[in-house]
């Protein structure tokens, strides 16, 4: 009967208002998904691949929507903020916690900036110096309005969360509302010839190249931000059933639009532009630098160019914005979690963790220098949020075998199957971003490890390290970045695995951890005893000894 009760107790979170609605819930989500990988990555991956991109888009989709429905039941079962950053602490303990906590900040913190520098390459078109198109990088005066418009991004999330959450909507409103009237308006400029034209025709790359495609011109970090609303999770209302119906209603909208964009702004430009195929355009083409306002320009749609350089503005900005908030959450989790700073959790009087969300603000500016463009960001942040999605099917596939009566609002069919391939999406899409992204993200991680290592040692209150729990965890990290280093996306790799066969050893060395970290998952009670430590009435209880 005591377990029955316990069974039942959620997580809940402290300082947090639960004042947005389903609307909000969708919004959040959706504002993140259509930001500006919109701007981009369709005619980026047109450049690389030809019109076969389009599979890019549909394989880039089919993926994400896999992982949002993992990522609805989990939600709808624990709404908590900073939702992905918990679930892997909540089912494998604080090692796994650290880990994917980490790669969940990582991917957050990272995200405002290249917001701010979609911003600046399409404003080079009023105000030349802000971008260097021949370099493919933001400026030096390019780079002052970033930090500016970071700084606007975190003074707009000092506002109350429901003032925000409307801001956001009116926002978000315009952000749907101009990629689908630009889909309406480019099909009455449809060239289909353009889906041969070229050296090529149609398919002018390999195989191999077009899964390389896929996270390395934005395809994946376009469909990112689903998730959102499970950051998010601790301020909306009746989360159980507003909450998964956001994450499914968000990813699917999505997903149509960037599927729609992509095949009609390559149907739209102008078949003079491209006597050598889409591979044939140069950086320095404006199709390429700005590539919707630009076709429309050509097309003769001067008006709607205006509107798109626009929203070239706006579009990045909503998503800059909410995603300085969701950095601010995760931070508030780890500290809930005690991996950050207790300090992490203050929040102001209007639910704000205030402390969180200025270290988002200062740790965002540190990757605006090594990484310089839009592009050169885009393949680290793909990869740290892959890693981050990676805990969610684990997470799954624990607490479907550990809590199966806990309960689950929305119960994703399937998840026999659906769970250890949610594993290998994203083994595979850590992969195709080449082994030059990954030693970069290797990296990072170390640097974050022995930071949270100090923060924790200096916490008297801190959790035992769950070793035994994650004991899978070093080998799935440092196997990937070998079998990375002997694949065949670089550059910097050997190419000693043969493509194909590659594709075998993912997949295998993914199911192996898999099914071995579902094996070793913490035990029942000791779920039941972590979920019940973050619950309203244990919020302020120290870890303590284990029984």
């Amino acid at each position: 009967m005591a377990s029955e009760t316990v069974a039942e107790t959620r997580p809940a979170d402290v300082g947090l208002r639960r004042e947005v609605g389903l609307i909000g819930a969708i919004w959040a989500s959706e504002t993140s998904i259509i930001g500006s990988g919109w701007l981009f990555a369709s005619m980026g991956a047109a450049v690389l691949a030809g019109a076969a991109s389009i599979f890019g888009w549909l394989i880039g989709g089919f993926c994400v929507i896999i992982l949002a429905l993992i990522h609805a039941e989990l939600g709808g079962m624990y709404p908590v903020a900073g939702g992905t950053a918990r679930f892997p602490h909540l089912a494998y303990g604080s090692v796994a916690g650290i880990s994917f906590g980490f790669f969940s900040w990582l991917q957050a913190v990272t995200v405002a900036p290249i917001e701010c520098f979609a911003v600046m390459q399409y404003a080079q078109y009023y105000f030349h110096g802000l971008y260097n198109p021949a370099k493919g990088v933001t400026t030096g005066s390019g780079f002052i309005w970033t930090v500016v418009l970071m700084a606007i991004f975190t003074v707009l999330n000092f506002l109350a969360v429901r003032l925000f959450a409307r801001v956001n909507n009116a926002i978000t409103w315009w952000k749907v509302a101009i990629p689908i009237l630009t889909i309406i308006i480019f099909f009455f400029k449809f060239h289909p010839a353009n889906f041969t034209a070229g050296p090529g025709g149609f398919f002018p790359v390999s195989v191999k190249t077009l899964f390389g495609t896929i996270p390395a011109v934005g395809i994946v970090f376009s469909y990112l931000g689903f998730e959102q609303a499970d950051q998010l999770a601790g301020e909306i209302k009746d989360p159980q059933r507003n909450l998964p119906r956001a994450v499914i209603i968000a990813c699917g909208l999505g997903t149509a639009i960037y599927i729609l964009c992509a095949l009609t702004l390559m149907g739209a430009v102008p078949t003079s532009e491209l006597s050598k195929g889409f591979i044939g355009l140069s950086s320095t083409n404006p199709i390429t630098i700005y590539p919707f306002a630009a076709v429309a320009g050509l097309a003769g749609l001067g008006f709607w160019a205006t509107i798109l350089h626009i929203d070239a503005f706006i579009s990045p900005f909503g998503t800059g914005m909410i995603y300085q908030t969701s950095t601010s959450r995760i931070g508030y989790g780890l500290a809930r979690n005690r991996y950050y700073p207790q300090i992490f959790q203050w929040t102001d009087r209007n639910g704000v963790p205030w402390v969180s969300l200025l270290f988002a603000f200062a740790f965002g500016l540190v990757f605006l220098l090594p990484f310089p463009s839009w592009k050169s960001l885009v393949g680290l942040v793909t990869s740290a949020s892959v890693l981050m999605y990676a805990g969610a099917p684990l997470s799954l596939a624990a607490f479907r075998r550990q809590v199966p009566e806990a309960s689950r609002p929305y119960r994703m069919p399937a998840a026999v199957v659906i769970a250890p391939l949610g594993s290998l999406i994203c083994s595979f899409l850590i992969y195709w971003s080449g082994f030059e992204t990954v030693w970069k993200l290797g990296i990072c991680l170390v640097i974050g490890y022995v930071l949270i290592g100090i923060f924790m040692a200096f916490d008297p209150q801190r959790p035992p390290l769950d070793w035994k729990s994650a004991q899978w965890l070093p080998f799935y990290l440092i196997g990937m970045g070998i079998i990375s280093w002997q694949g065949q996306y670089g550059p910097d790799n050997t190419f000693r695995i043969p493509f194909g066969l590659d594709f075998v050893v993912i997949a295998a060395w993914t199911l192996i951890i898999f099914y071995w970290a579902v094996a070793t998952a913490l035990p029942r009670e000791e779920v039941l005893r972590l979920v019940a430590l973050q619950s309203e009435r244990m919020a302020d209880m120290p870890e303590g000894p284990r029984h």
